[in-house]
């Protein structure tokens, strides 16, 4: 099956240029001036950038209306998240005849996490009516036949690329790859990976998920503090920071918290940009995956350095 091309990011994945997208964050609040803010300090770097779905189960401002407003101001492609967790699938295609109005061109389907993951809305209850392989099967019903779950929709066409999420960490790895099958089958245009550390962990996972013919973006996540660093340690799952690296960023805390907090940012950039920038360039010269996903949350002071590895 022949996709049609939507979007610039999907345009750049058909033409096989290696790509860069970032990662937006909005808070829990009724402003989104900060993300506009980091929209536009990344945009000059970035293919598209995606804008997050109550990432954790943390409630934050919608994520297609501030998809619409930050592509609007800004002119950034946006890659809107939408997750299976918070809505059925009544609410899922409501929010998708929007996309021609709010002029989306990018999703990525998401099963979500559950709410026990954030310790304010564990009391909320989960949904999961649909899940993220039949999500991006409902888009592309969408976009290819004008129908959702059989019926018929009127006005505007919906035109969307679809993107789903991938995961080198899982176990094991023979379940992931099924999963990743079941998207690929019903038409998944990229795929988006968790956040990675280990060079040669992506690399074998790289070699079985090309299988599927759907270009990946590796996810790579700049550290802005040691704090951040010990988080991921004790609150992802399956993601470990590697022991070489949390001690330098401990050793930098230790150094410079008390001293020189801004000689402390710029070495945690540095160390950031020194620990990346070669793995980037090694996945990048063995044509191993289509492009990079950087998650530099609320950090964009780190792409600049970190593009000079794509270019």
């Amino acid at each position: 099956m022949v996709k049609q091309v939507f979007s610039n990011l999907k345009k750049a994945l058909v033409e096989g240029k290696f790509v860069f997208t970032g990662e937006l964050e909005p808070h829990f609040s009724t402003s989104i001036d900060d993300t506009i803010e980091d929209a536009n300090a990344m945009k000059n770097y970035v293919t598209a950038a995606n804008v997050t779905d109550n990432p954790a189960s943390d409630t934050g401002f919608v994520s297609n209306v501030a998809s619409h407003i930050v592509q609007k101001e800004t002119g950034l492609e946006i890659i809107w998240q939408l997750r299976c967790t918070d809505k059925n699938r009544m609410a899922l295609i409501a929010d998708l005849l929007a996309a021609p109005r709010l002029g989306l061109k990018n999703v990525l389907a998401l099963t979500g996490d559950h709410p026990w993951c954030s310790p304010h809305w564990r009391p909320s209850k989960p949904v999961y009516d649909l899940d993220s392989t039949t999500l991006i099967r409902l888009v592309n019903e969408m976009v290819e036949k004008h129908t959702a779950f059989g019926k018929e929709y009127a006005g505007p066409p919906v035109q969307l690329n679809v993107g789903g999420a991938a995961n080198p960490n899982a176990g094991p790895l023979e379940a992931e790859l099924a999963k990743l099958q079941r998207k690929a089958k019903v038409g998944c245009d990229w795929f988006q990976t968790q956040v990675v550390f280990d060079v040669q962990k992506t690399l074998d996972f790289l070699k079985e998920v090309n299988k599927t013919g759907v270009p990946v973006l590796i996810g790579l996540f700049p550290i802005k503090s040691y704090e951040v660093a010990n988080g991921f340690n004790t609150m992802v799952p399956g993601v470990k920071v590697p022991d070489e690296l949390m001690a330098k960023f401990k050793e930098i805390k230790t150094q410079w918290k008390n001293v020189d907090k801004k000689r402390m940012e710029e070495e945690y950039l540095k160390l950031n940009v020194d620990y990346l920038g070669p793995f980037i360039q090694e996945i990048r010269n063995k044509k191993a995956c289509a492009g990079i996903h950087i998650m530099a949350v609320h950090y964009p002071q780190s792409f600049a350095p970190l593009f000079k590895y794509v270019q």
